[in-house]
């Protein structure tokens, strides 16, 4: 009887110890705090939040086998050594092939088994996500899939720029956001709209519109959508996608833009409330095609500076440098042409984050592990197999972690309101370093 009470004893103290593990894993899974913003600067957990990330548009779509999966776990284990912090990636995939949503509706559990371990494996390295909800290019759909879907439905469809205003697309576009916000992910039973590793929804990437210069039509369905994210999820930080193009509202601000216009307002879709922060992408290669390095240098100079005193001054939101890169297949391309183009660029985030705050990081174009040449969009970097690059981005990673301790001191932060300067002076990097992309 006495061995059997002891056996019991033990029994009930192992099923304690089990409990308590449960509990306290459940805890840890949420520990990481929502990312927030405090005027135009990222706080987490109260402090500033600074972070160096990257672009893998590609995880869920490969992580849908589940035999590629250590594809993904490569970069985020690569990533996490970089002490890079933010992944922006796709939460779509529309028609076609490994097709998340397959008909408007109608979604494959394989693939958003996919996401799940992608979110899952995210927050096992500590990276946090932004996950893009659809995309502007007919790569995995895009608007021009939700306009055939409505073709195919019988409906009167002029362009694929009806994908911003007919009811009927507008409709598909909610229930895909609501499909994906409310989730709940099989592998770490968290909903995704609960789910600390995200920090921010993106409406879609890279939002352009032929039958709108003036960048309303965009703008309408920004304020829309954005209003519906919000309405199923508050927790979360919510962003447009845009590549930063001036439009109607602020005429004068035109000649910032590379010559031509895409039917986007950076500064009036940026004020919508429910809106976050803002982003802008550079791809001087592309939108500068044929004009000397230098050239190129000097537009992503007025580029970035323009950007940053907008979100300071009028905006007085964050500002991320989302998507930005160097193509490995423009002519006189050698490894030192690109990591001096990145040394320049994160040169101008880490001072502008120092001098004024608002600008918060940058997100390279784009990570890949090794294998994946169907994949290399001529951007594509594999940190194992680049060390000078790898290198650059380290250094980038822990200077803005640095800078972030560094404004968290309360004689510093917030940042002067003055003049805009940082009371400690702008400085110099610590490093003292002098598209269409598939799926992009």
């Amino acid at each position: 009887m006495a061995s059997f009470t002891r056996a019991l004893s033990s029994f009930f103290a192992l099923l304690l110890l089990l409990l308590l593990v449960i509990v306290t894993e459940a805890r840890n899974l949420n520990k990481l705090g929502f990312v927030r913003t405090k005027g135009a600067h990222f706080v987490l957990n109260g402090s500033p939040f600074l972070f160096n990330g990257f672009n893998s548009y590609w995880l869920m779509h490969v992580a849908a086998d589940p035999t590629e999966r250590y594809k993904v776990s490569e970069v985020f284990q690569e990533a996490s050594a970089a002490s890079l912090s933010v992944c922006r990636t796709w939460a779509f995939s529309d028609g076609g092939d490994t097709a998340l949503q397959i008909s408007p509706g109608v979604y494959d559990e394989r693939v958003f088994l996919g996401l799940d371990f992608v979110i899952s494996e995210a927050r096992k390295y500590g990276i946090r996500l932004i996950l893009s909800f659809v995309n502007n290019y007919k790569d995995f759909g895009g608007r021009s899939q939700y306009a055939q879907w409505g073709k195919n439905a019988g409906i009167q469809i002029n362009s694929d720029d009806d994908f911003y205003t007919h009811s009927v697309l507008k409709d598909y576009y909610k229930n895909h956001v609501k499909k994906v916000v409310t989730r709940v992910n099989t592998m770490t039973g968290i909903a995704y709209r609960d789910d600390t590793t995200i920090m921010a929804w993106e409406l879609m990437n890279e939002p352009r519109c032929d039958a709108d210069y003036s960048g309303k039509t965009v703008h309408g369905w920004v304020q829309e959508m954005a209003s519906f994210v919000k309405s199923l999820d508050r927790k979360h930080l919510l962003e447009i996608g845009m590549e930063g193009f001036y439009g109607d509202s602020m005429p004068e601000k035109k000649q910032f833009n590379p010559g031509y216009q895409v039917g986007t307002d950076f500064i009036s879709s940026n004020l919508i409330r429910e809106i976050d922060f803002a982003t802008i992408h550079a791809y001087t290669d592309q939108w500068l095609s044929g004009q000397s390095d230098d050239a190129q240098g000097v537009f992503m100079q007025r580029w970035m500076t323009s950007h940053w005193q907008d979100s300071r001054t009028i905006l007085k939101k964050p500002l991320v440098l989302a998507e930005f890169g160097k193509s490995s297949k423009d002519p006189g391309y050698n490894q030192n042409v690109r990591d001096t183009f990145m040394s320049s660029v994160y040169r101008n985030v880490y001072n502008f984050a120092k001098a004024g705050g608002t600008m918060a990081g940058s997100l390279i174009w784009q990570l890949v592990a090794q294998d994946m040449s169907n994949f290399d969009d001529g951007y594509s970097i594999i940190l194992a197999q680049n060390p000078s690059t790898a290198g650059l981005i380290s250094g980038q990673s822990h200077a803005m972690t640095a800078l972030a301790h560094l404004v968290n001191s309360p004689h510093v932060y917030p940042f002067s309101q003055s003049n805009g300067h940082h009371p400690l002076g702008v400085g110099h990097h610590p490093l003292g370093v002098g598209h269409h992309r598939f799926g992009g």
